[in-house]
């Protein structure tokens, strides 16, 4: 008999919600990419809507919805925290106390309400509500879609109940956790102690700081061994808590974190220094050799040819492209929303697998879809709401709009691409995308300060046709999702002259690295994408037209949004983000507009106050 299953993750960050019939991952979306507020912890009210819509059901049609965490569990570990660290964390649990006893230790009453309410059904009519541990609910959604029966799974973030790094076995339908690691000795948590410190924001700075490590020099890791980490040769650790406020503070670092780096963290928005570089750098080398033994011990002790990653963690793709090289495991997939708004789709997952124990059949590549599983537009729709506005476009079938766009990106043209389903996770991967020529010295900086208003020292991902990956970068395999770095071969290097050899920090930047500059990194890394045929034809297609031109089957893919905005979800936020940017063109499914063709863009406010910045 049929079933459908919703699952829900809020209240934290990233809420999101995913439905899945019968097994098949129907849709999934984070609530951000609706309500216009980056990492929304509400509850996804607007996310479970489309969810439905896309399923063609209503809630009451819905066997079971699933929450991706145990409340009560959460609030045990909090009491036993501020107890431990008591009288320390005392302003803490004075700010924190109210909201847990006001809502979140009655959750599930919460729940019942908001979805009483999104429905118009009694809470006694609501069907069954079933709750998965946090880390739980990450496996579920690293091993469940994989390509693998049998696999290792290893959960890394910042804390779940208690979890903050777990490995699983999973089998066929199963998941049989083996060991973890708890709160507050945190693998995530000291990646983001590293974060805040250097003046980037926690649960969203992360990758800022992933971005910056090429720039510095790993100096600072012995004195990260000497005072904050004891790590053991299987991949164990544990922190000197003595120089951390996050377990019963309101701050991840205390004053000895500051007095060790010399010095208070850096300002947000203030100019970023060596140190900062040499302090990402040493991290990052850290948190690598974390992962690698942590990979080493599960391979050991579960003797499995594959491994599969969740959790925050997991998005560091510079890690997941060292540890895939390392060759531990024959091979590596990453679920492509690994922080907390995945867990969402793994709680579901585990109720179809685990709960009700229905029969698995891995799918050849995986059974994500591409990450596909956000809304689409129609032709019609797209064309009613430019009407609407007054816009001038052009409509035109594939065979002559791929070649037309292709050229325009040849010619140093900025584009939107906006095409069918909306990604489900952090990364913009051909549906909701910016794009550019990578051969462009200039391309980085143009659309780092033009178009998306950020850092200029972060870097920009390749999307690359599959086939072609190897020649172009030192990478075997496949990275559909952009979480494995990679760096470029060495016949598209550009050599350095000694004088570029001994430029220090931000001072790289301007160096041309490569045939493809603006996506190679000082050190010649790339975040990668492959594109497939069978997952996106279309964007497949304008790399084909793009390497009829050029001989370069890579372009530049940001995701379409500007600092501190979510990716762009409808028609209204793609049109608009492209009319507030010196973005040239943007592409609708198959309309074409030219940013000097359109009518005069009128702004109510600031919109640049509008986004928090990230």
């Amino acid at each position: 008999m049929s079933k459908a299953i919703l699952g829900i993750s809020a209240f934290y960050h990233d809420s999101a919600a995913a439905l899945v019939k019968d097994g098949i991952t129907v849709a999934a979306a984070q609530e951000e990419r609706f309500t216009r507020k980056k990492h929304d912890p509400r509850f996804p009210e607007y996310a479970i809507q489309y969810c439905l819509r896309e399923a063609g059901l209503s809630l009451k049609q819905i066997d079971y919805i699933v929450f991706y965490d145990k409340p009560f569990v959460k609030f045990e570990r909090l009491l036993e925290t501020y107890l431990a660290f008591a009288p320390r964390g005392f302003r803490s649990f004075l700010q924190a106390m109210p909201v847990w006893m006001k809502e979140k230790l009655f959750l599930k009453d919460l729940l019942k309400t908001s979805l009483s309410e999104l429905s118009g059904i009694a809470k006694k009519n609501l069907p069954p509500l079933l709750f998965t541990e946090h880390h739980q609910a990450h496996a579920a959604s690293a091993f469940f879609p994989s390509p693998y029966k049998r696999a290792a799974v290893m959960c890394l973030d910042g804390v779940g109940e208690w979890a903050t790094s777990s490995v699983w076995l999973g089998d066929q339908n199963k998941l049989i956790p083996q060991w973890e690691l708890d709160f507050p000795h945190s693998l995530g948590l000291l990646y983001s102690a590293f974060t805040y410190y250097t003046g980037f924001k926690v649960n969203s700075g992360e990758y800022k700081l992933m971005g910056l490590a090429p720039y510095g020099q790993p100096k600072y890791v012995e004195k990260i061994y000497e005072h904050l980490i004891d790590l053991k040769e299987d991949g164990t650790f544990r922190l000197n808590l003595d120089y951390f406020n996050y377990p019963a503070g309101l701050t991840m670092t205390h004053h000895r974190f500051h007095e060790l780096f010399g010095g208070p963290p850096r300002q947000p928005e203030s100019d970023i220094t060596q140190k900062e570089m040499d302090l990402a750098s040493s991290i990052q080398v850290i948190t690598e050799e974390i992962v690698q033994r942590l990979a080493k011990t599960a391979q050991k002790e579960l003797d499995t040819d594959y491994l599969c990653l969740a959790g925050g963690v997991a998005l560091n793709c510079v890690a997941n492209g060292k540890l895939q090289r390392k060759k531990i495991f024959k091979d590596i997939w990453v679920q492509p929303a690994a922080g907390d708004a995945g867990g969402a789709l793994g709680a579901a997952l585990s109720a179809w697998y685990e709960y009700l124990g229905e029969e698995r059949t891995p799918v050849a590549k995986d059974s994500m879809m591409g990450s596909y599983l956000g809304p689409r537009f129609t032709q019609n729709e797209i064309t009613q709401y430019l009407d609407s506005i007054q816009a001038k476009y052009t409509v035109m079938p594939d065979t002559t709009l791929l070649p037309q766009v292709a050229q325009l990106l040849a010619d140093e043209n900025v584009v939107g691409w906006f095409q069918g389903r909306m990604e489900f996770g952090p990364r913009a991967l051909g549906g909701r995308s910016i794009i550019g020529d990578p051969r462009s010295p200039k391309m980085q900086s143009v659309m780092n300060l033009k178009i998306k208003y950020r850092e200029s020292f972060r870097p920009f991902a390749p999307v690359i046709k599959s086939e072609k990956v190897s020649e172009w970068f030192e990478f075997e395999g496949v990275s559909p999702y952009m979480l494995m770095v990679a760096n470029v071969t060495e016949k598209y290097r550009l050599p350095m002259t000694p004088e570029q050899e001994n430029l220090f920090g931000i001072e790289k930047l301007n160096v041309p690295r490569s045939a493809i500059p603006a996506v190679t990194h000082v050190d010649y890394s790339a975040r990668l994408q492959t594109v497939h045929q069978e997952t996106n034809p279309r964007f497949y297609q304008l790399l084909d037209a793009f390497e009829n031109i050029t001989n370069c089957p890579v372009l530049i893919n940001t995701s379409f949004n500007v600092r501190g905005e979510p990716i762009v979800c409808s028609i209204a936020d793609a049109y608009r983000c492209f009319m507030r940017t010196e973005m040239d063109y943007l592409v609708l499914e198959n309309v074409l507009l030219a940013k000097k063709e359109q009518p005069v863009w009128q702004e109510t406010h600031n919109w640049r106050e509008e986004f928090v910045l990230d």
